[in-house]
């Protein structure tokens, strides 16, 4: 058996699972609000959240709740899921890339590097 290296993970570790759902929202509410994205394709995450919200359920005869909120968690994932891959990859990969450069403080910019050099004053021609 091979050993894998660090380069041939497939999936990237971005950070944990809150910091992927916040991304996936404002990625979503970045391409909601990009002119280049199909009109009909926004209602597809308008739909969801609106089946969220309605008393209209998918598993109305089920009495344990729990199942009533997995199946709202179902749909609103799912058109969450669709209506990214639905988008323009261009569009997605250009907004996912503004997003990834706002969340890494890793990496630092161009404004942040100072390129200088310090002397000393001595006391005496301070004043």
């Amino acid at each position: 058996m091979a050993d894998k290296k660090p380069g041939d993970i497939m999936i990237t570790p971005s950070g944990g699972m809150l910091r992927d759902i916040v991304m996936r929202l404002k990625l979503i509410l970045r391409l909601m609000g990009d002119g280049r994205v199909n009109f009909f394709l926004k209602l597809l995450p308008v739909a969801a959240l609106a089946y969220l919200i309605s008393p209209i359920d998918l598993a109305p005869g089920i009495a344990l709740p729990v199942i009533g909120a997995l199946d709202d968690a179902a749909v609103v994932g799912l058109g969450a899921y669709l209506f990214i891959e639905l988008c323009p990859p261009g569009v997605v990969q250009e907004h996912m890339k503004n997003l990834v450069s706002n969340l890494d403080p890793a990496k630092p910019t161009n404004d942040e590097i100072v390129d200088a050099e310090a002397t000393d004053v001595p006391d005496d021609k301070q004043s």
